[in-house]
């Protein structure tokens, strides 16, 4: 076995045997997002490394704490790409915080989520056990999808070793296009262009303008702009960046909390105080307000949506969307499967979790 896998796995043995709680840890750049991390740190980071790229066959193999930057190197060497646009949030991120997250870029609403992209993976459970999960190639899955249900589970139920996760080659053409839209007109105006079979691979509204990024072959990119008009963005790929990153200037306002709200691409502008911006066609809402959670959350579950708390206000109102007593059952039978002394990440997600 591997030393460094050796290493964490008895990291793994002595903790459930004291009943220790861990806290698993890459580079530490999503430490903010969920509840509060406690425990004592595990840094994956030990275990790093690609240890498969086949660009053939668009799949790339790698450790938990391999840094997101070498890969994305890696692919960009062979002009492909992680299409979901992981955000890097600084410096030391890792793929296996890029998994354990969830996060995905302003490309999800057109490539898909992470989840969407997890072909397999490697789990080391609460029992010390080495489990390996789905494969290196899309058609290999028998019964339930372990792979796609670590994306987003904050390593709750294991620490995440290693994944192998299904790449893209990068779009022959990209352009960005900004117009001038209230909220309203936006939000229809992208349900109408989402029927279309228009190249659209991010789309963001803010302060009355409509951001659109067309890519795909460059015939198709040049139809579209003619389609869809307005002004060409200079220095495009810095604010997409800025979107990705959350350091433009709607998410540095101080003083508010900053939601995420999860809503049928359809729904009206929201009736909620503070200000907002549009993302993924008008799934993804922005929320800055001084608006208490219980107002919030009522707003987005009035739509069939819900709302996650990304950054201020007290965290006690808990982060993440409360669940239905089904849903929270069928959590609880997963965590006591996977981590059955409840050593891994404990109330990450949830406060039972």
């Amino acid at each position: 076995m591997h030393a460094e896998l050796e290493q964490l796995r008895q990291q793994v043995l002595d903790a459930s045997a004291n009943g220790t709680p861990l806290q698993l840890r890459g580079g530490g750049t999503k430490e903010w997002y969920g509840q509060a991390p406690h425990g004592k740190i595990v840094d994956t980071r030990v275990y790093c490394g690609i240890v498969d790229y086949d660009p053939t066959e668009l799949v790339v193999t790698a450790r938990c704490g391999t840094p997101l930057a070498e890969i994305d190197a890696a692919l960009a060497e062979k002009n492909q790409m992680l299409a979901f646009e992981p955000p890097y949030f600084g410096d030391g991120a890792t793929i296996g915080g890029v998994v354990a997250s969830g996060l995905s870029g302003p490309r999800r609403a057109a490539a898909g989520a992470v989840r969407d992209f997890m072909l397999g993976a490697v789990l080391l459970d609460g029992h010390g056990e080495v489990l390996h999960f789905g494969g290196q190639v899309m058609k290999n899955v028998a019964g339930y999808d372990v792979s796609r249900l670590l994306a987003g589970s904050l390593g709750t139920l294991g620490l995440l070793l290693e994944v192998s996760i299904k790449v893209l080659p990068k779009p022959f053409a990209e352009t960005t296009r900004r117009l001038v839209l209230d909220q309203a007109a936006a939000i229809a105006q992208l349900n109408r262009w989402g029927g279309q079979p228009l190249p659209i691979s991010a789309s963001a509204w803010c302060d009355g303008q409509l951001t659109i990024r067309l890519s795909g072959a460059r015939a198709a990119v040049a139809a579209a702009e003619q389609k869809i008009g307005g002004a060409a963005l200079p220095d495009a790929d810095d604010f997409w960046r800025s979107m990705r990153e959350q350091s433009a200037d709607f998410f540095s306002r101080e003083g508010l909390a900053l939601w995420r709200l999860s809503v049928p691409s359809t729904t009206a502008p929201l009736a909620l105080p503070g200000q907002q911006l549009i993302e993924w066609g008008g799934a993804q809402r922005w929320l800055q307000t001084r608006a208490s959670a219980l107002e919030v959350r009522a707003a987005a579950a009035a739509v069939g949506g819900h709302a996650t708390l990304y950054v201020g206000d007290d965290k006690a109102v808990g982060v993440f969307h409360p669940l239905q007593p089904a849903v929270a059952a069928i959590h609880q039978r997963l965590k006591k499967s996977f981590d059955p002394a409840g050593i891994f990440n404990p109330g990450r997600l949830y406060p039972e979790l």
